[in-house]
């Protein structure tokens, strides 16, 4: 059964909704957040990449950046641009972009859940980017951010949701990019019902977001050393955005590759005619699993694997493990594609024109465009414990930090 919790929730000031928030930390550089951040004090990169605020020749990871987001933090709360309601609620969040809506529930979700995997993951994290979250929560007192979690579809939840959007919103506004976000907080009597109907449900599922995820469940870990394992602490808890699989949109993220590794354009086709099936197209996107589009010296190809997946596990069927296992290790010597520097990864919201322009400035030698991965599939690998290859999926649009703090 899955546990969630209404909580007090630190949220800007209507007035200033627009002003604070941000997109998630860990979709930029230090530089594109510097630019983003501009000349406004309240926009919330401040606090999650605080090192924008600090001498460049400081490293990300040092503790001054931590205090800096501390700093910041307190700053905006000082000033009134964010607020603490005064008492525990759960929130419904919308987003809408190009027409399609997701609405979601804003609850603290259990730290027992996920480390008994009541709450199911599919990647693996980095140590070096869980020890940043972890400092960043443990030094900030605060979840800045929300964990996106995803569950089966369930008709009474819904229903609670749709009730709760009856109401008038807490803030509304159209971020730069043309996503509507649109916040509503949960009467005390829809917050009991959403809570009993999220006892019936088995499982929730990591979409994305696990280093935030591992690194309450760290810093948990470290407050109970300093401050006694008091189990009805707000650090057993964190700060999650929950939505049902149906609604979610996946976009596919495509791969460049900077060189053919010692193949000629010709010779690398021969190569592929052993394991694909290869022919030229008008395309730039396929429109079923199992194939790929290339673009190549200008041209676009097809490429369709025909062998039988049957006897693969769930996440060796996926498209980007199959392109994985056929071409790009054994073909093009991308043997860890998390560490090599000759692949880099595009997400689908920048479309196929980008892996042309990639291909035709010299920037890339060959791009690969994907059938995007699917939310069944996500959920099948989770609950087969299995581990998504690194970047198959792209969720879109994306969440905006800010709007939610969970204090600990």
């Amino acid at each position: 059964m899955a546990n969630i919790h209404p909580f007090q929730a630190v949220h800007p000031e209507p007035n200033n909704v627009q002003k604070i928030a941000s997109l998630p930390y860990d979709v930029m550089s230090r530089s594109e957040a510097e630019e983003m951040a501009g000349n406004n004090d309240l926009n919330f990169l401040h606090v999650t990449r605080s090192e924008i605020d600090l001498p460049e020749s400081v490293d990300p990871y040092d503790q001054q950046v931590y205090a800096k987001a501390k700093e910041n933090y307190q700053a905006l709360k000082s000033s009134g641009a964010l607020q603490k309601d005064d008492t525990p609620a759960l929130y419904i969040y919308a987003l809408t972009w190009q027409g399609h809506t997701q609405t979601g529930i804003v609850a603290a979700a259990s730290v027992d859940d996920y480390d008994n995997d009541v709450i199911k993951k599919h990647e693996k994290t980095r140590q070096a980017k869980e020890d940043d979250r972890t400092s960043h929560i443990v030094k900030t007192r605060a979840q800045t951010g929300p964990v996106f979690l995803t569950y089966r579809d369930r008709n009474s939840v819904d229903e609670l949701v749709r009730k709760a959007t009856e109401e008038q919103p807490l803030f509304n506004f159209t971020a730069e990019d043309d996503v509507e976000h649109t916040v509503w907080k949960v009467s005390e009597d829809l917050t009991k019902r959403l809570v009993s109907e999220f006892d019936k449900i088995d499982n929730l599922y990591i979409a994305d977001g696990h280093h935030r995820a591992a690194s309450a469940s760290r810093a948990r870990e470290e407050m109970a050393k300093t401050e006694g394992d008091d189990k009805n602490a707000s650090y057993n808890r964190f700060l999650s955005v929950i939505f049902p699989a149906g609604q979610l949109q996946i976009l596919p993220y495509n791969r460049t590759v900077k060189d053919l590794n010692g193949y000629t354009s010709e010779s690398f086709l021969d190569a592929l005619r052993d394991v694909m099936t290869v022919s030229k197209t008008d395309k730039t996107a396929p429109e079923k699993p199992l194939a790929f589009n290339m673009y190549l010296n200008g041209q676009w190809w097809q490429l369709s694997y025909e062998k039988s997946v049957e006897g693969l596990s769930v996440a060796d069927r996926l498209d980007v493990a199959i392109l994985q296992n056929n071409v790009l290790e054994p073909l093009l010597n991308i043997t860890d594609p998390r560490t090599n520097d000759r692949i880099d990864f595009i997400g689908g919201i920048r479309g196929t024109k980008e892996l042309e322009k990639l291909v035709d400035s010299g920037d890339a030698q060959v791009a690969f465009s994907m059938y995007p991965t699917t939310v069944e599939q996500l959920i099948e690998i989770s609950d087969a414990g299995e581990i998504m290859p690194p970047k198959s999926t792209w969720f879109e649009p994306k969440l905006r930090d800010g709007l939610f703090v969970h204090e600990i």
